[in-house]
């Protein structure tokens, strides 16, 4: 694994998911990174991701925080299995807290394992806007068997 380069980018870069594939021209192609026991991106929002006035949109957020916590439980599995690539992980649950309005500005997302089952990995993931946690996410994410649609998405 090249810890330059994002997970997406290493492991799925015909990926047209919206919210982070890279090969989505009109998606947000979040791009993950590996920080020590953290998965971490930062984004940059356009206008047209706006909620009201200068707030980034409450949908864009759970999208950042799905893809981006899907990301960290393909990778978790990946290394807890000593695979060279991760498996296929979709998600089952996922809620998001708003804890505040995120300005439409540069945001920070940092996300961690909290549970690691068999083909499930629990990630609590955040959204950070400069110094302050504007949302939260807890998502179960499930590695997929051959016979689901996307298994071989990646």
């Amino acid at each position: 694994m090249d810890p330059s380069r994002s997970l997406q980018d290493q492991f799925s870069p015909k990926s047209r998911c919206f919210g982070c594939g890279p090969a989505n021209e009109r998606g947000l192609r979040i791009k993950s990174f590996v920080r020590g026991d953290e998965v971490v991106a930062r984004f940059t929002p356009e206008e047209h991701h706006q909620a009201f006035e200068g707030m980034l949109n409450g949908g864009i957020i759970g999208a950042l925080l799905d893809c981006h916590g899907n990301w960290t439980a393909a990778y978790t599995l990946m290394r807890r299995d000593g695979s060279e690539t991760p498996p296929c992980t979709v998600t089952a649950e996922f809620a998001v807290t708003l804890a505040a309005p995120t300005p439409l500005a540069e945001v920070r997302l940092v996300a961690r394992p909290a549970e690691i089952g068999k083909r499930k990995v629990v990630v609590d993931a955040e959204l950070w806007s400069g110094d302050r946690r504007t949302a939260t996410c807890r998502g179960i994410f499930v590695a997929v068997r051959e016979d689901h649609p996307a298994y071989h998405r990646w």
